[in-house]
């Protein structure tokens, strides 16, 4: 589904990644861990098309999309959801929505409803400004607004970030039950305990490069190794 291969990227100078490659299955969740500044989310904005890689291959389904601009790359199938949430403040939860419409495939009712039925909070603030939310419903937005493009692979860059426990809970309910419904999801983390619970393969990264991958059982019992790299 997504391959990506020999990936060398910079944005900024201590989140260079090099030589990178790992791959995303059909329906597979797989996440990268790593403390701040090991280049994850240097990872997935060359992956998404926001920055250019320097050198490397990125296909999905087998065509490249390394050389893409982000909009295209969002066409071919690939929605990412960065660190930040980004919400168009001014708009209502439904309007941004309707933003990815340019991009969908599908019926927009039937994906909105499928939005409203991961995030019942987001049907019951339909009509509300979306700078008003809480930090936590701009999260479920954010991803929410990714999936009205109906992705092939969903990228999602520290979702629990900043999030109070009871809604980092939520927000990983709705990725379980995304994977569940066959989703593929490629999602970058700190929070190693949940994260390795409910993936099918990690990648952990440290300054740029992959230190380790395995099954999340796997790296769970290698307590050396989430020590070093994760803590």
């Amino acid at each position: 589904m997504l391959s990506v291969s020999g990936l060398c990227a910079s944005y900024g100078a201590i989140n260079a990644v090099t030589d990178l490659s790992l791959e995303v299955g059909e329906g597979r969740l797989v996440c990268v861990l790593g403390a701040n500044g090991a280049g994850k989310s240097t990872t997935l904005r060359a992956i998404s098309g926001l920055h250019r890689p320097v050198v490397g291959s990125v296909r999905l389904g087998g065509a490249e999309i390394g050389t893409l601009p982000a909009h295209r790359v969002v066409r071919a199938g690939l929605a990412h959801v960065p660190e930040g949430r980004m919400v168009v403040a001014p708009l209502t939860v439904e309007e941004n929505l309707r933003l990815s419409r340019y991009a969908r495939r599908g019926d927009e009712a039937e994906m909105m409803a499928r939005v409203y039925a991961l995030f019942p909070r987001l049907a019951e603030r339909r009509r509300q400004v979306s700078g008003l939310l809480s930090g936590g419903e701009q999260q479920m937005l954010a991803i929410g607004r990714a999936m009205m493009t109906q992705p092939r692979v969903l990228l999602l860059d520290e979702p629990s970030m900043g999030l109070a426990p009871a809604i980092i809970d939520q927000v990983f309910r709705a990725i379980v039950t995304l994977h569940k419904q066959g989703q593929s999801i490629l999602l970058v983390e700190q929070n190693a305990e949940i994260t390795l619970e409910i993936c099918d393969y990690a990648y952990v990264m440290r300054r740029g490069s992959l230190v380790a991958q395995g099954t999340g059982a796997e790296l769970r019992a290698d307590a050396s190794l989430l020590e070093a790299y994760l803590s």
